[in-house]
């Protein structure tokens, strides 16, 4: 079975983030990058399968420029056997990547694709889905438990109620939370053996795909300061103060 893992270059979590002064986008000009923590977890989820023995081979896959060559050999140190670059210096969007990752998947044939529920950076939690759409594949999103038995999967999900468990067919399409696992901490001999892994490098054109951005950003502006807090004497005055000052009630 062939597991494909969709993993993503971003601002390290622990970096705080700051936006340009022209308010075009976060400046990214030496910050420190990773890949993003949801994806860590859907190429962990993906070694522990192989090392059940239900996966046997893992294919880690990320689009955008060149750097992205590190987030893969990250993934290839974790245990993903090669690596998949489609390089481009377009600004990517969830349906862009989607589209990518599609074509993707009718050239690899993988029975199970992983990724992270959403990127730490645009929030956007659409990729999987759209994939899964673009693909006409089950899914299974914000998975806290993956089980492979056979051409089906029982994946237990993390829902607003609590926990809701489902069995999809293979192949399917799997986005990670939180609560899947924890990644393994990667070994300088890893890391080592990551860098004579294979990594193949293509172009969207080459996987007849347009990534041109379908949405402009305006603006991006950090949220207000938060103002100090203040006493009140008694309930009526703090029921008059949010209904008629912070007009919440």
């Amino acid at each position: 079975m062939k597991a494909l893992v969709a993993v993503k270059r971003v601002v390290d979590y622990n970096v705080k983030v700051r936006v340009k002064s022209d308010q075009t986008g976060v400046d990214i000009a030496n910050v420190k990058m990773s890949m993003n923590p949801f994806d860590e977890i859907a190429v962990e989820e993906a070694v522990r399968l192989k090392e059940k023995g239900a996966v046997t081979e893992i294919i880690a896959v990320s689009c955008g420029p060149t750097q992205c060559q590190e987030t893969l050999r990250t993934a290839m140190a974790i245990g993903a056997d090669r690596g998949i670059l489609v390089e481009t210096a377009e600004e990517l969007q969830p349906l862009a990547v989607a589209k990518l990752l599609k074509a993707l998947v009718d050239k690899e044939q993988p029975q199970i694709v992983i990724l992270g529920k959403q990127a730490i950076d645009d929030d956007a939690n659409q990729t999987g889905q759209m994939l899964a759409a673009l693909a006409d594949l089950p899914q299974a999103t914000f998975a806290s438990k993956v089980e492979l038995d056979g051409d089906k999967a029982k994946v237990t999900r993390e829902v607003d109620g609590g926990l809701e468990t489902i069995a999809i067919g293979l192949p399917a399409v799997v986005t990670t939370d939180l609560r899947l696992n924890e990644p393994r901490y990667v070994t300088l001999p890893n890391i080592m053996k990551a860098k004579k892994k294979p990594l193949e490098t293509v172009k969207p054109e080459d996987l007849g795909v347009d990534v041109a951005p379908r949405l402009k950003t305006l603006k991006v502006a950090e949220p207000p300061k938060r103002g100090a807090g203040i006493k009140v004497p008694d309930v009526a005055t703090l029921v008059d103060k949010l209904k008629n000052e912070a007009k919440v009630i």
